[in-house]
């Protein structure tokens, strides 16, 4: 099957974990995606009843389609309709949530590239209705993740197309943002920060 990837960039996908309750494993997912973390996660909230969060799903164009079975069809060739938003959105007391989750090797800052300018568009304008958005920020060669508030991202990017620095440097990051605890369940106890994020901001 060919598929057409805007900009011509294909997306990594890794396979989600299912969720363990051994202590050791906790050791033997180190290494996981951000986004196989976060799938894993938000599939304990589901469980727990804590909060309805979900990957968005891409909508696909189909251009293609073999039948060699009448019960089975084949995608040959799809189109994806227009570029992505941001990764997941959904519901936590009342609040509804938008957010990106973005990962670096680099262990000082982080590449303000990693955004697309349609992605900090949908970000403002899902904020100015009310919503609360942020980034979820992982440096892989560190193992550390933060919950990274739309609003301080604005900032940065803002001063990146004045003509500033082009990346976010970790130790503003740790001031501006929610360090993120690792534990067994759930994998990444990303509302815990956004607990702290909302009682900061009075929301």
């Amino acid at each position: 099957m060919t598929i057409h990837y805007p900009g011509g960039q294909r997306p990594v996908h890794k396979p989600v974990a299912a969720i363990s309750t051994s202590h050791s494993s906790i050791y033997a997912r180190r290494g996981m995606s951000l986004e196989a973390e976060l799938n894993e996660s938000n599939a304990y909230y589901l469980a727990t009843k804590r909060a309805v969060v979900h990957k968005k799903p891409t909508p696909v164009q189909l251009v293609k389609v073999d039948y060699p079975k009448r019960s089975k069809a084949v995608i040959r060739e799809a189109y994806f309709r227009r570029p992505s938003t941001t990764d997941y959105n959904g519901v936590y007391h009342g609040h509804y949530i938008d957010f990106d989750a973005k990962e670096t090797r680099n262990k000082r800052s982080f590449p303000l590239k990693n955004f697309h300018q349609h992605q900090v568009l949908h970000m403002a304008s899902c904020v100015q209705q009310g919503g609360i958005c942020f980034a979820i920020i992982k440096f892989t060669t560190l193992d550390r993740a933060f919950l990274y508030p739309a609003s301080q991202l604005f900032v940065w990017w803002q001063q990146e197309r004045d003509g500033g620095r082009k990346s976010i440097p970790l130790t503003e990051i740790i001031n501006d943002g929610y360090e993120i605890e690792y534990g067994l369940n759930p994998r990444l106890k990303y509302l815990d920060a956004l607990d702290s994020f909302i009682h900061d901001h009075q929301l």
